[in-house]
């Protein structure tokens, strides 16, 4: 029997967290012989990534460049992967989540009419400017897409908002498969993960921070960082790691604020894996992450988030995470109930995470058997 090629694109090093299960799974298969694209978006981490999951891509576009626009990358990966996809001739194109690449190489293959699957598909907040341009990217390529896996009913239930119901699949989110792969194989000793000076984690309770959101740049990443040093000073047993975001719009502003403190542990963006075992090791975490509000649960971690929507209601209503917005006095007032009230933390922090068991991928490959 001939092996279908199954072509994956890829580019961020979310992507690859969250296709990487996929792959390990197709590349079981003798069904499937998987094609690995990289848009070449996020060179180094992606290049890492690869390394820990222990795969190799196929193809690199190598399209990014310096103060790139979106539209001049949307024309690039749009057709770049045409050209690749004519040639290798896929006879199914996998693309996962909400980046430009994603929409452009799902409009590419429909160009070829060439059949998408969509992972993480259905993820909506309603409002097309927030994330930006993410919302967008999700809604379009949900148009071009021929098989949906939703990780939670929630998804579902937006596409079939959208009049979209046929080949919609509810399969859990593979960023769970990653994190317990990576859970199991991590060691302890952090100074085999990461050169960079972590926070003593038995000495404090660390306060994870993440924070790159394009709708929050400016005065909104000012006034958090403001309201973390109000934070350190409120509780002296805290500290705070803050992984910088390479872009100058977050550091700039960041920065200049928090680099004095001595309890503020400002590092360059971390490798996934030492970003595990620093999620594993905090005590909360306040995030504009979607992924981060993924794994948190899987941990116990609480997780405040740092945004006015998000497309992941589901950790809101389990009780995993609370939307806090950039509303300073909030952030003060909700991360100070979960430092002094043991009751409120734990109720967070014992929920059962609603983004999956760590089987879907597994679940995908049983589906794309009987439709491709």
């Amino acid at each position: 029997m001939r092996m279908k090629k199954i072509a994956i694109v890829l580019g961020t090093r979310p992507e690859v967290i969250k296709l990487a299960p996929i792959y390990i799974e197709l590349k079981k298969s003798k069904k499937f012989k998987p094609i690995l694209i990289s848009t070449g978006q996020h060179k180094e981490m992606v290049n890492e990534m690869f390394q820990w999951f222990g795969i190799k891509e196929d193809f690199n576009l190598n399209l990014m460049q310096k103060n790139q626009t979106l539209p001049s990358i949307t024309a690039r990966v749009l057709e770049a992967t045409y050209n690749l996809f004519s040639k290798i001739k896929p006879n199914l194109v996998i693309v996962e989540g909400d980046t430009v690449s994603v929409m452009a190489a799902g409009l590419a293959a429909f160009y070829l009419k060439i059949p998408v699957a969509h992972v993480e598909a259905g993820l909506r907040t309603n409002d097309i400017y927030n994330p930006f341009p993410e919302e967008m990217a999700r809604r379009m390529v949900s148009q071009l897409t021929n098989i949906h896996f939703s990780p939670t009913q929630q998804a579902g239930l937006n596409l079939k908002k959208e009049n979209i119901s046929k080949n919609v699949y509810l399969t859990g989110n593979t960023v769970i498969d990653a994190l317990l792969y990576t859970v199991r194989k991590i060691r302890d000793s952090v100074e085999a993960l990461h050169a960079t000076p972590l926070p003593d984690f038995k000495k404090y309770r660390v306060i994870l921070v993440t924070m790159h959101r394009r709708e929050n740049f400016g005065e909104a990443h000012r006034q958090i960082a403001k309201t973390l040093l109000k934070i350190l000073n409120a509780f002296p047993d805290t500290a705070v790691l803050l992984p910088l975001h390479k872009n100058p719009k977050v550091r700039d502003v960041i920065k200049p604020i928090l680099k004095n403190h001595k309890r503020v542990f400002l590092t360059e963006p971390l490798g996934y894996v030492p970003f595990v075992y620093a999620m594993k090791n905090s005590y909360l975490i306040l995030t504009d992450s979607g992924g981060v509000q993924e794994e948190a649960p899987s941990l116990g971690k609480p997780v405040l988030v740092l945004r006015t929507t998000t497309e992941r209601p589901e950790g809101i209503r389990a009780g995993s995470a609370k939307l806090v917005g950039v509303d300073p006095q909030k952030i003060f007032n909700e991360t100070s109930k979960l430092l002094t009230n043991k009751k409120a933390y734990t109720k967070m922090s014992k929920v059962k995470n609603p983004y999956g068991d760590g089987r879907a991928s597994k679940r995908i490959i049983e589906i794309l058997k009987l439709k491709v």
